[in-house]
């Protein structure tokens, strides 16, 4: 009898250390499984930041284009519509020290005639062509010429322009400000995200930059791309945005 109670308490202490070591291996394996999983989880998020900014400068291209029956008598033609369009430009407040002035280029002209009812293009004198570039900080000035220029087409001078180019000079900073927020905007929006859950957003994992917009405001984003992204030169008020995406651990 006493033997058969020392086995059943040896027994009862067997069961006990086996079930305490079943736990202890069971909360081991749940500690390393909750690390490797935490360490294991993440959130992508896109971060966004804009602000509103303007011009600083512009570019404006004024071309005049010629033709006439010899190289002297274009070149002479052309001399003589430079110094109108100088005139328009003193007139507009575009004083010589914003503009410059290429070297003129001649070629020959060409017209399409009939022979025998076959289309043909035959030389007939000279066109030369001329540029003037203005570049200025004046952005009324600019802005007034060009509403102006229309007149001077219109009094059959042979001129053509586009629109001006409205320009940002400090692009660089605008950037690395926007940089800055768009990170701080994608934490708020991870934070944001994750906070039902009972977790917290940890470090960052990893980060990039998405396209540079410099867009006209109200504008979209699926314009041409430039300087990395979009880069609006028609308007002189413009909208700066960045987008970044990050991807943060959770802890």
């Amino acid at each position: 009898m006493t033997e058969h109670k020392n086995l059943f308490k040896a027994m009862t202490v067997l069961g006990l250390l086996l079930a305490i070591g079943m736990a202890s291996a069971a909360f081991i394996l749940g500690v390393q499984a909750k690390r490797a999983v935490s360490g294991q989880q993440s959130i992508t998020v896109k971060g966004l930041a804009e602000k509103p900014i303007k011009a600083d400068s512009a570019e404006w291209t004024i071309t005049i284009g010629v033709a006439s029956n010899t190289q002297a008598n274009a070149l002479t033609a052309l001399a003589d519509e430079l110094k109108v369009v100088q005139a328009f430009l003193d007139k507009q407040g575009l004083t010589q020290d914003t503009w410059t002035i290429d070297v003129e280029t001649i070629g020959p002209h060409y017209e399409e005639v009939f022979i025998k009812d076959v289309p043909r293009q035959v030389q007939k004198g000279f066109d030369a062509y001329q540029n003037i570039r203005i570049n200025t900080k004046d952005l009324t000035k600019i802005t007034a010429a060009n509403k102006a220029f229309l007149q001077l087409k219109a009094d059959n001078h042979p001129v053509n322009a586009q629109a001006p180019s409205y320009l940002v000079s400090n692009l660089e900073a605008i950037k690395m400000s926007l940089i800055a927020d768009a990170t701080k905007n994608a934490r708020s929006r991870a934070t944001e995200f994750v906070k039902q859950d009972g977790v917290k957003v940890g470090v960052m994992k990893s980060a990039s930059q998405g396209a540079f917009y410099i867009l006209p405001v109200g504008g979209a984003d699926d314009s041409d791309n430039s300087y990395g992204g979009v880069y609006d030169k028609s308007t002189i008020d413009k909208t700066a945005r960045v987008v970044v995406t990050i991807v943060y651990n959770i802890e």
